[in-house]
């Protein structure tokens, strides 16, 4: 599941990939961008924001700005890169791979002289000018990767968010750029709250806010993560998340399940919260 460090690899790679290359393809495949060809132009850096990707393009001339290609990858969304000449998902010469992901589930595919990235399944994929781009990632909260992290910034935000239960503050990308739900989970394992103890009751919240950039940091190299410091692989690398009916790993405890959804945004499906009712103090 893509979370703040899944985005920050993936950045990285992009970053290694296609940083000072000139697109020699620009296939967009979703209606709003069918007729947008950035071929010719030079891909200047590509950086994360939170869970957002923002990659940014040279300008092509005095008519041809500065523009900004931003995605977000929401739960199903994917990058991959493969050599060049594997733009139409088959081998090149015989010894490229075949494309990981299906074809019909690429939304970008972008060619240089070296490399091709394609985005799967892509949640959102827009091109943007540079004020755009900084509108689309202006609310979000300091970035728990990002060279502008502000954990008293942040702390304050969360408080902020008064009798709002902490497991919605902490997915609240306007409080702090990077959680997602199996962060949320954990990170409320980890402080020994329930998912649903309001923001106003939780006394460990700082701890919480130094537990995510921590997790986020020791993760971010990683392509399993871990948040128990065990192997990073199978039931040993998560406390709670996924792990409903099994014994808590603290004091074996039954690990329960449940949904949480918010109120703010009712038409969004709730999502997965899991705790021990042992280990977690609060509701539940």
């Amino acid at each position: 599941m893509p979370e703040g460090d899944t985005v920050w690899r993936q950045a990285r790679d992009l970053h290694a990939a296609l940083a000072g290359q000139v697109l020699t393809g620009c296939d967009f495949r979703v209606p709003q961008l069918a007729t947008a060809d950035f071929s010719g132009r030079t891909v200047q850096d590509v950086r994360s924001r939170g869970k957002h990707l923002l990659m940014r393009l040279a300008a092509g001339g005095p008519d041809r700005p500065a523009a900004v290609i931003h995605s977000h990858l929401a739960l199903e969304g994917h990058w991959d890169i493969y050599p060049a000449g594997n733009a139409a998902g088959q081998p090149a010469g015989g010894r490229a791979a075949r494309w990981r992901r299906p074809a019909h589930t690429a939304r970008a595919v972008l060619t240089t002289g070296r490399a091709v990235a394609v985005g799967f399944s892509l949640a959102t994929l827009e091109v943007l000018s540079e004020e755009g781009a900084r509108a689309a990632v202006g609310h979000l909260g300091p970035d728990l990767l990002g060279p502008d992290w502000d954990a008293e910034e942040a702390l304050r935000r969360l408080r902020q968010a008064g009798e709002l239960p902490v497991g919605l503050a902490l997915l609240d990308q306007r409080n702090l750029a990077g959680i997602g739900n199996i962060y949320r989970n954990e990170l409320c394992f980890l402080g020994g709250v329930h998912p649903e103890t309001p923001v106003s009751l939780v006394p460990g919240l700082p701890r919480i806010v130094e537990l995510a950039r921590r997790l986020l940091e020791a993760n971010k190299d990683r392509p399993v993560r871990s948040t128990t410091g065990g192997p990073a692989r199978g039931d040993a690398a998560l406390w709670v998340y996924g792990q409903a009916g099994r014994p808590c790993k603290r004091c074996g405890s039954l690990v329960r399940h449940a949904k949480m959804g918010d109120p703010a945004f009712p038409t969004h499906a709730a999502r997965d919260i899991y705790w021990c009712p042992r280990c977690q103090a609060g509701l539940g």
